[in-house]
Order: structure tokens, then sequence, then C-alpha cells
């Protein structure tokens, strides 16, 4: 039987990089996946193909309705080959997946694949194929992640009732498509088939669409993708989805209680995450799993047995690759006897729709419910030279302070490139900066990162420069 100081269940960004981790701090580390490659639902069937798609999707856009402004005639139609698109895509997954692969060759890292399951607390039985292997580990972190939500009266059938898994793999450009749920990958993947050429319907319980997020990118966004003709029905509650041939039905009852039907060739279903313990047995460890289905840890990540760990989507929290990353690093660390933490207050939120959407700290909701004085300071990106250059003008980037203080409580953005923006606002108040002091930094110009230092001055003392 191989023995291990750690065995990590699941290769998502959380497991593989707790395993590097581990490997370099000097311990015997092994991965477990279920499935062929490594890499997890992001470099799989999440975070990496959909980027892949939505970049893809956005050169079309702009070859249709920009190159011509810009002086690039090109001769005859544009015209999407979704085949090659979703086969530039598995190209990108395929070399990111293969990325993995070398790095647990480079850091000495045994990889099994197969199913991977308590038989007790210190090991773990592997099944593939009809056969078991048990290995030994002094550790295990468990970083199993998600799988898509669904309602429980929507039957799922994978070909025109779809998760975004299937999602990223269609056959044809939906003529109307039906979104439920307004969140992140909702938008992202129903932005993707509106830029090809279908009708997107989005259907969103809440009152706004990306609720978790400050209330003025949720209206921004909206009004934004209206004008990209996304069509939003909110405070919709959706009751029924029926497939009657190559039709899906969605019926939903309105703010007001009236049933409203909607009608479409494809629905995708992003109501959310679930963790995922699927064949785990946490129960033969002792582990155990909240009412939710996440596994319960302490503020080390810490299961109700002493050497075991979990982290990602699988625990408390949002369900973000770079959340698991830093909770991963962590565990490794405070296993080589380290004192490492993490301030979740700073973990960046994005929303990859164009205009992209992030944000880091509190939002203005959060910040009036807790009592806290506070002052706004807001820039707009139609005003940068630099935007004005790229014809990328939506959106704007708000900064919140406190008050007394000037410490920077949130920075919310909205425009060309904040997904590598929000990284100025997580830098700054990771070091605990004054919009003061980023007001007082020279940015480039012309660039989009000088809203961030205008919305920084417009927060200081009103005194946006270009305003």
């Amino acid at each position: 039987m191989n023995q291990y100081d750690v065995a990590v269940i699941g290769s998502g960004p959380g497991g593989y990089v707790a395993a590097i981790r581990c490997a370099q701090l000097g311990m015997k580390t092994a991965i477990i996946e279920k499935y062929p490659t490594l890499g997890g639902t992001c470099l799989n069937v999440g975070c990496i193909p959909s980027k892949a798609l939505l970049d893809s999707s956005h050169h079309y856009e702009d070859a249709v309705k920009h190159f011509e402004e810009h002086g690039i005639d090109i001769p005859g139609e544009v015209k999407v080959n979704l085949k090659q698109m979703i086969a530039r895509k598995q190209d990108v997954v395929d070399q990111n997946t293969k990325g993995i692969e070398f790095l647990m060759n480079k850091n000495k890292i045994d990889v099994y694949h197969g199913l991977g399951s308590f038989k007790d607390a210190t090991h773990i039985n592997i099944d593939k194929d009809g056969k078991t292997e048990t290995i030994e580990a002094k550790h295990t972190i468990i970083a199993t992640g998600s799988k898509p939500s669904t309602l429980p009266f929507i039957a799922l059938d994978k070909e025109r009732i779809i998760t975004s898994t299937e999602a990223l793999k269609l056959k044809e450009v939906p003529k109307h498509m039906i979104v439920i749920g307004g969140g992140v990958i909702g938008l992202e993947l129903g932005q993707v088939y509106k830029r090809l050429g279908a009708e997107v319907t989005v259907v969103e319980f809440m009152d706004r669409i990306i609720p978790g997020m400050d209330g003025a990118l949720s209206k921004e966004l909206m009004k934004v993708l209206k004008k990209q003709k996304m069509k939003f029905n909110l405070s919709h509650k959706v009751k029924s989805v029926e497939r009657k041939g190559d039709e899906v039905i969605v019926k939903a009852d309105d703010k007001k209680g009236e049933e409203v039907t909607f009608t479409g060739d494809y629905c995708l279903v992003c109501v959310g995450r679930r963790p995922y313990t699927d064949g785990l047995n946490a129960e033969a460890a002792g582990v155990k799993l909240d009412d939710r289905g996440r596994v319960e840890v302490n503020d080390h990540l810490q299961t109700s047995v002493s050497n075991i760990y979990a982290i990602g989507d699988v625990v408390k929290g949002a369900m973000l690759a770079h959340k698991a990353e830093e909770e991963g690093t962590m565990v490794a660390e405070i296993l080589a006897g380290q004192k490492p933490h993490i301030n979740y207050n700073l973990i960046p939120g994005v929303v990859y729709t164009w205009p992209e959407v992030a944000a880091v700290g509190k939002t203005e909701e959060e910040l009036k419910e807790a009592g806290v004085d506070y002052k706004v300071g807001q820039f707009s990106m139609r005003a940068l030279g630099r935007a004005r250059a790229s014809m990328d003008l939506d959106g704007f980037v708000k900064i919140l302070a406190d008050k007394k203080t000037d410490e920077v409580l949130g920075v919310h953005m909205i425009g060309a490139r904040c997904a590598d923006l929000i990284a100025e606002g997580v830098t700054a108040m990771e070091f605990r900066a004054s919009a003061e002091d980023i007001a007082r930094m020279s940015h480039a110009h012309p660039t989009y990162t000088e809203a961030v230092k205008e919305a920084a001055l417009a927060a200081t003392a009103d005194r946006a420069i270009h305003a």
C-alpha cells in the first residue's frame, strides 16, 4: 500500500494548487481525480472554456458591428463557424489540462485516476474500471468542488434543457435561448449565444441580475445588455419547464402572481451550483456535512476529523476558483507548521461579460446595513481617452471609502478589462490604502486604470479632474 503525507481528492484549481504547495513544502503528495483529465470544473467545463467562447464570440461581434468603423473592410458575409469555435475552445482546454499534468510531474506528485472515497480517516479507496486500490494518507484535503444545481421540477435532458456544461458544446446556435437565472454563468453564456445570433431571454427570480454584487453594477450591466438586445424578466418565479419535440416551454409567475409563458428551442438552467460529495463516503471517515451538503470546516479549513481538511466549492463561501486556490495554499502551509491567513473580504468577484464587471470589498448595501459612515467616488469610463479610442464607453469605477479615515472599503467597476483592473483595488485594500493614496499614485495615460485614479479623486474631495 502506497503511503503519503497528504492525499488530495479532486484536481480542480483548489486541489492541484494544494498538491503543488504541499510538494513544494517537502510533503509526499498524491492527487486523486475521478475524470480522465485534471483541472476540475474550472479548466474542463467552467472558467476556461467559457472565456474561450466569450473571446471568440466577441471577435465575431466586432467583425460584424465595428470593423467597418475602424476602417477594416471584409469582402463577403462574415459567418459563424460554430464547429470551429467549439474546437478552438476544446484546444484551449486541452492545453490547460496538459499543463496541469506537467506541473504534477514536475513536482513529483503521484496522480491517481478513479473515484476517491474514504475507507476510514487515514485510508482512501480509489475505484476505477471495477478495480479498487487503497492508499494511506496522514492528511487528506477534500477538494471535490461543485456541480450545477437545478430546480426540483426541471428534468434536464442535456439536449434542449441544459446546464452550462452542455452549453459549451452545442452543435447549433439556438434560435431562442431561455436562460433561467441572471447570475454570472447565465449572463456570460447568454451573451455568447446572443452575439452569435440567438434571441436570449433571461428569467430571474430576484428583482435584479447579479444580485450578490453592488446594486449600481446590476443596474448598469442590465442597461448595457438590454442595449445589446438581451431580454430580462425579473421577479419571475419559474414553475415548470417542459420539452415538446424541439421546443421548450417555460412557465413562470411574474411579480403580480400572473402566469407568463416563454417558448424557445433551448433552455439554459443556471440557478447556482451545489457542493459535490457524491461517492466520497465522508461518513466512513467521520467527516460531517452541513444541511446544505457542504463539508463543515473551522477557520483553519479543518473538518470534524483533525487530519482531514476541505477547500473550495465544497465548503462555505463564494464558489470561485481563486478562492479555492488561496484555501489550497493555506491548508498546505498549515500542515507545514506555518500560520497563513485569508482575508475573505478581499477575494474579488468578476463577471466576464462585455463590459466586464468586477468588485472587491463591501457593497453600498452592506455598508448601509452595517451603519458605516462612508463616501462615494465614481467616474465614468466614457470620459477616458483610452475608452474613446477603443470604443468601449460603457461603465464606471466606484470607490467606497470610510468617511472619517478615508480607508477604501470597496471597489466596484464595470467596463473594458475590469477583470484585470480589479487587482489594483485588491492590492490597495490589502495594504489598507486610503482613497487619497490611490489618487496620488501616477496612472499611465491613456489607460482604463485612470478611471480608478479619478474615482479615488472623486472620493477624496470630489475633485476628479476629467469629470
